[in-house]
């Protein structure tokens, strides 16, 4: 994009905001050495030779590969690739037009996709974030939220209407988006107008638990903090591993476990997990049995679906622990305000036995803390101290 074509498009938008119109398949690893080699790297001036690829133990929807002089070709599901060029060094030529390059320190980002927040935040790089989609009060990370309060972090519009004057004007290098975006590709390629590349995040395509958390890894190859993403990913599979293992000394009887995990719309309908989203995986991990064991629809990309009252009534009236979902309403205090939402849920055998749970608002933004999550449902299964829980409270 030339230098008059962007002034000449900023101009636009400031007039147009003046009259008040302004908004009116997964990668393979093994395969990636003959990949980049053909597609990106075999050049006759400058060849990049591949040296090893990032070991992933869960995630499935992105891959990370080394080459020598420290250059890294990080890859999404959707074929995104994104060449990170060590500092000090050149960007080889020949490199493919699609190809999203970034020199380091990789830093400037524009993180729209607020769910991977605490995974900038566990490994010390939200300093290299540098526009929010969301506004102060919507954090729960506190490493965000104190960001926003001392400048280095800034609020540049949602994902469906960025301030594209400021991204432009602070050289935003990358906006990280979620699937949301899909719905309004025009950002995209408005983005993409301004020389600001997009990539998509997949952590939430992640069927297993596990897999979402792995995400880390891409955010620590991004920023140059691979080794302390694999620390904090190690620390929660510990702590997964660990109650794993007392399942099996204990030898819970799972039938005697089941769990609804659900959410009750605006219009009456109660939201469920499929079978194959990772929260039915973490309540198995963690002892449980979902109680939903063959949910499923057509709809691709989905973790969750809309169920009549009476499926769901006929479906988990007896199931033993309810546990109901507050990251989209904000969620209930107490039973009383549970069944104003849903009057029905009376009759059911976890509210009559006092084993109804709630997740605190925060479990959303708490990416990196799956494993405690789980560690809150296998104390809520096993009985163990409740006060001890860091993300599941008893409704009363």
């Amino acid at each position: 994009m030339t230098g008059r074509k962007r002034i000449t498009t900023l101009c636009c938008i400031f007039l147009i905001g003046l009259l008040g119109l302004f908004g009116c398949g997964s990668p393979s690893s093994n395969s990636t050495e003959e990949k980049y080699t053909s597609e990106v790297a075999d050049t006759a001036e400058n060849k990049l030779v591949y040296e090893h690829s990032m070991d992933l133990q869960y995630a499935e929807n992105f891959s990370a590969d080394y080459y020598e002089g420290g250059y890294k070709i990080l890859t999404t599901m959707d074929g995104t690739k994104i060449l990170i060029v060590p500092k000090g060094k050149d960007t080889p030529a020949g490199i493919d037009s699609d190809t999203i390059v970034l020199k380091e320190p990789v830093g400037n980002l524009y993180l729209v996709s607020s769910a991977v927040m605490d995974m900038f935040d566990k490994i010390d790089a939200i300093g290299q974030i540098r526009f929010s989609a969301q506004k102060k009060d919507g954090w729960y990370i506190d490493g965000a939220r104190k960001a926003m309060e001392d400048g280095s972090l800034i609020y540049a519009g949602k994902y469906s209407k960025p301030d594209y004057e400021l991204l432009v004007s602070e050289n935003c290098s990358l906006a990280i988006e979620n699937k949301m975006i899909t719905h309004s590709p025009e950002v995209v390629e408005m983005l993409a107008d301004f020389d600001i590349p997009a990539v998509i995040e997949y952590s939430s395509y992640e069927s297993e638990p596990l897999g979402r958390m792995e995400w880390v890894k891409f955010f620590g190859a991004l920023t140059g903090r691979e080794e302390q993403a694999e620390e904090v990913f190690q620390k929660q599979i510990q702590i997964v591993d660990q109650i794993v293992q007392e399942d099996q000394k204990d030898t819970i009887d799972r039938a005697h476990n089941t769990v609804a995990f659900f959410y009750i719309t605006s219009n009456g309908l109660a939201q469920v997990r499929k079978s194959t989203d990772y929260v039915p995986k973490m309540i198995a991990l963690a002892g449980g049995k979902y109680i939903f064991e063959d949910l499923s629809d057509e709809t691709p990309g989905r973790s969750t679906m809309n169920m009549q009252l009476e499926d769901f009534y006929n479906g988990a009236k007896d199931v033993d622990y309810l546990i109901y979902n507050s990251a989209i309403d904000g969620g209930v205090d107490n039973i009383d305000q549970l069944l104003e939402k849903c009057p029905v849920l009376a009759d059911f055998k976890a509210v009559q036995n006092g084993n109804v749970w709630c997740t605190t608002n925060d479990m959303y933004q708490q990416s990196m803390s799956i494993g405690y999550m789980i560690g809150d449902m296998h104390a809520m299964l096993t009985g163990a101290d409740e006060n001890q829980m860091k993300y599941l409270f008893r409704l009363k």
